[in-house]
């Protein structure tokens, strides 16, 4: 068993069978910091600039990862004590496999450890770009309204703090540089990625270094859009709290601070104890954090980027001026469909993503009920897509058995995805009087789920960041069938529109009598 470092490459590489990355480690040099270091990150951005490093150039845009939350602890061990390097295997759909060690992150930070690190590298004038998978809880946005929410806690701690390098020395001087209110604020260092990237930009202006690219690759529309508005309010509030001084940030971020959009794709279930066995007993590597994905991957970029960016069209990316066309095809046509399976996956009974795209029932309500009606009518021309061909690679995408991408996954973190990615779907159709029946499933799926058992009497864990509310709510149905659209974050006034509310309440009520199979076979049956 060769554990993986950089010392184990010739020995990886001597055994044919795992690719390694072709360039010394020692030339690598950050130019990204990353915030949000997960499978999917080093399953996509990551995979492409070993791309590039591999055919021999870029280099000096090696990746610094940075995590933030106590769970990130057990990726800097791994990556710490492997040079950076992981194992990423891609699985196409007959089962053949392409293994590869990936060696462009150089670097991780862990943020709590040593939050000066963090910034110093930050504010590195090699640094260019500073890319976000922060996922779509992340950017701290009420989904429904589209305000910033500043009472979450860690925003709230880092917006009454005063941020210095020197420390509580400079609390005393708040009054001179800033106003007599500065004065009550203490000093420390951010713990937010709005905290990082706002403060970080604020020493870069003082130190008179060029400003970084913000490039956001969350599954968000308009990402790039979504993280400047975001960026914007949490340094308002700041530059409104005297914490920036006399010189305000807020508008030198609009004018100097690029953020592009862009469209990213690849399935990446999350790691497994079998995926790290599977690694070590057929190639003989002793990886502590692999990752496994299909072997379908897209990247869609916007071209903004002042201050330069990788060579990112040569490894495959599309770089385009416009990303909205491609970004709602994925969003409403993988991500929606993809909580078109979950639920309704998971009340059957079925485990995976590859039995659900096969279900005789499941696989023609989201092909047909969803993606046909409902999504692709709110998917504008895409320049050099065949949508039909597009949902039909979808769909075997999802039927790919040897991914085996759990429903579970699919079916976490629901109150951001469902507000994010399926409300304006509902919106839209509801606007141009179009069907919702196929949506107001989906959402009553969700909430029959929510319940937390299953039509057996089985109980799961509904993993949720407004878990308690989502699931109080659901708790609910037999005095409220409506219960659980009252709830105006997540939904607005959809309660109120009797086009959505009447599908919702028959597919609530019968998948709360007869199930899911039941209510599929007659959604299916109504459209053939």
């Amino acid at each position: 068993m060769t554990a993986l470092n950089a010392s184990a490459l010739p020995d990886i590489s001597a055994r044919g069978e795992v690719a390694v990355p072709q360039y010394p480690l020692d030339q690598r040099a950050i130019g990204i910091v990353h915030f949000g270091v997960g499978g999917f990150h080093r399953a996509h951005q990551a995979m492409f600039l070993d791309r590039l490093m591999n055919a021999g150039r870029d280099r000096d845009w090696a990746i610094c990862g940075v995590g933030l939350l106590p769970g990130d602890a057990r990726m800097r061990d791994a990556l710490t004590a492997q040079d950076g390097m992981y194992t990423l295997v891609t699985k196409n759909p007959d089962g053949e496999r392409d293994p590869r060690v990936i060696g462009s992150i150089a670097k991780y930070l862990f943020a709590p450890d040593d939050p000066e690190a963090v910034l110093a590298q930050m504010t590195d004038p090699a640094v260019r770009i500073v890319s976000l998978t922060v996922t779509e809880g992340g950017y701290n946005y009420n989904p429904s309204t589209g305000e910033f929410q500043y009472e979450t806690e860690a925003v709230a701690a880092d917006l009454s703090t005063r941020f210095d390098s020197a420390g509580a020395a400079d609390v005393g001087r708040a009054g001179e540089d800033g106003g007599g209110a500065n004065t009550a604020h203490g000093a420390g260092h951010p713990r937010t990625m709005f905290g990082f990237v706002v403060e970080a930009l604020r020493r870069r202006r003082e130190a008179g270094t060029e400003p970084f690219t913000v490039m956001s690759c969350d599954n968000v529309r308009g990402n790039g859009d979504l993280a400047q508005r975001m960026i914007l309010a949490y340094a308002r509030r700041r530059d409104e709290n005297g914490l920036h001084g006399q010189e305000l940030m807020t508008d030198w971020i609009e004018q100097h601070v690029a953020f592009p959009n862009c469209m990213v794709d690849r399935i990446t279930p999350a790691t497994v104890p079998e995926d790290i066995e599977m690694i070590s007993a057929d190639y003989g590597i002793d990886d502590a954090w692999p990752v496994v994905a299909e072997d379908f991957v897209q990247w869609v970029l916007e071209d903004e980027f002042p201050a330069g960016r990788p060579a990112y069209e040569e490894a495959g990316v599309q770089m385009v001026e416009d990303v909205e066309p491609y970004e709602l095809m994925k969003l409403r046509l993988l991500n929606c469909s993809h909580q078109s399976i979950a639920y309704f996956g998971l009340l059957l009974g079925l485990t995976y993503a590859d039995e659900a795209a096969v279900d005789e029932h499941l696989a023609p309500f989201a092909r047909t009920l969803y993606m046909d009606v409902e999504g692709t009518p709110t998917v504008p021309e895409v320049p050099g897509i065949d949508l039909t061909a597009y949902k039909d690679e979808l769909m075997a995408r999802f039927a790919n058995e040897a991914i085996k991408d759990t429903l579970a996954r699919l079916a976490a973190e629901s109150s951001d995805r469902i507000p994010t990615w399926m409300m304006p779907v509902i919106r839209e159709n509801l606007e141009a009087e179009r069907s919702v029946t196929a949506t107001a499933a989906i959402v009553a799926s969700w909430a029959r789920y929510a319940e937390g058992t299953g039509e057996n009497g089985e109980e799961w864990p509904v993993v949720d960041r407004l878990h308690d509310r989502v699931m109080a709510a659901a708790a609910k149905h037999d005095e409220d069938p409506l219960a659980f659209l009252r709830d105006e974050e997540l939904f607005g006034d959809l309660v109120e529109h009797e086009a959505f509310t009447a599908p919702y309440l028959h597919a609530l009520e019968v998948l709360r009598t007869d199930g899911a199979r039941a209510l599929l076979k007659e959604l299916v049956g109504a459209t053939a």
